[in-house]
């Protein structure tokens, strides 16, 4: 073969710097966010951020006494006071930006870059976690109290170690003896008391081997409870829990030879008991949601506005600015002036995107905001891609991870997307309004005779959509809503 040199043109997609960080911010969830803007401002010393979440709180100051940290834009020596005499970015942009697309280079004002404003509560503190006790802390103090021998103490606190999270205990009796050296001469009985001491302990029930023991040592120190209704509860947790489980009432009262009103009240007593009593101690943090944009009603209809909480206030260092200005600073601090500009223009467009398709979705959901879930409309990302003229994948971005706060409650973006079903009239609905439906029928159902899942079916049928009965199912199952036989009461 003939080796030749030839010319071809062709085209690619190349993604430059700037547009792999626009990428990788519209992605990010608020708090990833500002995660990735911590990192960016301690490698970029050209770039700061104005809103601080420590500003105006209490500080101690080196002399040991406490003053209050002063708002980023209060007067102050040195260079800091050639920043706060820069010029504040206007009330009525949706977000400054450090670079300007249409001013002359040497025009460019760097020295601010941020929106908002700061804090007008003087008040404010920062609020300090409360220490957490665990379930173990909880009972090694009572058994400080209790216990005197130092015996005795090592049994129970190697019981209480043997202990899972919701403060039952794993292993057996027996196994938990095997595995004791035989030089400290224990013995079986030794541990049952042990035990018997822990199940004393509060919280009560903890220390049980399973669920109807649990429950168990529950009744048995409940006060107030009538001695008849008392033996008829133990009797169901210790002897017939599974059928209590499965609401199999009529095995129920055959096997107890009891009434309605009898089963209903000590069925009463059983729902005063936690089964999980050790759960409460649980060293889990509650995970809070911030809105990214909050939705109101006003006079001409339904506005959308971007939470400026979560929007950064961003700007170029003016010493260092002025510097690259005079060409005092060196080629390292030209590309950190030039990423610095990036970031804040990405910034600007992270939020930007988002409000624009958040007004979009707005503009089409309309009936869900006045009616709720039930007016929910069939929407899909590529709906909203071509209104905006933006690709399916940035939207799935953007409704991604980013909340909307709004009458009805907090929402995730994606939650106003939603498959659709026929309607007999040829139209379609959203599966988040027959979700919303279904909700709705079972909340309003007689517990004596709960609807089934044709039932439900045949209601929204009635309504116009058509849906099979293995699809009510499926979204019943989806909702954490019971079967049938698990919604039935006496």
């Amino acid at each position: 073969m003939k080796q030749s040199l030839q010319l071809r043109t062709s085209q690619h997609l190349a993604l430059t710097p700037q547009l792999q960080q626009s990428i990788r911010l519209l992605q990010l969830s608020t708090l990833e966010l500002h995660q990735e803007l911590e990192q960016l401002l301690t490698d970029n010393p050209l770039l700061e951020r104005l809103d601080d979440p420590l500003d105006r709180s209490l500080r101690l100051l080196a002399d040991g006494a406490i003053g209050q940290q002063s708002a980023p834009d209060a007067p102050a020596e040195g260079p800091s006071q050639q920043q706060a005499d820069a010029p504040a970015p206007a009330e009525s942009d949706n977000y400054e930006g450090g670079d300007s697309d249409h001013a002359p280079e040497g025009d460019t004002d760097w020295s601010d870059a941020g929106r908002g404003k700061a804090p007008e509560d003087d008040d404010a503190r920062p609020q300090l976690e409360a220490s957490h006790q665990s379930l173990r802390e909880h009972l090694m103090e009572q058994m400080r109290v209790t216990v005197q021998e130092p015996r005795d103490r090592a049994l129970v606190e190697l019981i209480v170690d043997a202990l899972d999270e919701n403060g039952y205990l794993e292993e057996s009796l027996e196994e938990i003896h095997e595995r004791l050296p035989e030089e400290l001469e224990v013995e079986l009985d030794e541990l049952r008391t042990a035990l018997a001491l822990l199940q004393s302990f509060d919280p009560v029930g903890v220390g049980a081997r399973n669920a109807s023991e649990c429950l168990a040592l529950q009744i048995r120190k409940m006060p107030g409870v009538p001695l008849v209704t008392r033996r008829m509860a133990l009797c169901i947790v210790e002897k017939h829990l599974a059928w209590f489980a499965q609401r199999d009432f009529n095995k129920l009262k055959k096997a107890l030879d009891c009434d309605d009103e009898d089963l209903r009240e000590a069925q009463a007593v059983i729902r005063q008991c936690n089964p999980h009593p050790g759960a409460a101690f649980a060293s889990d943090v509650s995970d809070y949601v911030v809105p990214d944009v909050i939705v109101k009603r006003s006079r001409n209809g339904w506005a959308v506005t971007l939470n400026n909480d979560v929007m950064p206030r961003l700007r170029v260092n003016a010493l260092y600015a002025s510097l690259l200005k005079q060409g005092k600073g060196e080629g390292q601090m030209s590309a950190q002036l030039q990423e610095a500009k990036w970031l804040i223009k990405n910034m600007r467009q992270r939020f930007d995107t988002i409000l624009r398709v958040a007004q979009a979705i707005v503009e089409r959901q309309k009936n869900f905001f006045s009616h709720g879930a039930v007016a929910m409309r069939p929407l899909v990302l590529r709906e909203i891609a071509d209104t905006l003229g933006l690709h399916e994948s940035t939207i799935s971005r953007v409704t991604t991870q980013k909340y909307m706060l709004t009458p009805h409650g907090m929402f995730e973006l994606k939650y106003f997307f939603g498959s659709h079903v026929a309607t007999e009239a040829g139209g379609e609905a959203s599966s988040t309004a027959i979700r919303a439906l279904i909700v709705q029928f079972t909340g309003a159902e007689d517990p004596k005779n709960p609807l089934s899942d044709s039932k439900i079916a045949d209601m929204l049928g009635e309504q116009g959509m058509v849906i099979a009965r293995r699809t009510v199912a499926k979204y019943r199952e989806a909702l954490k809503i019971p079967p049938v036989s698990l919604r039935k009461s006496l």
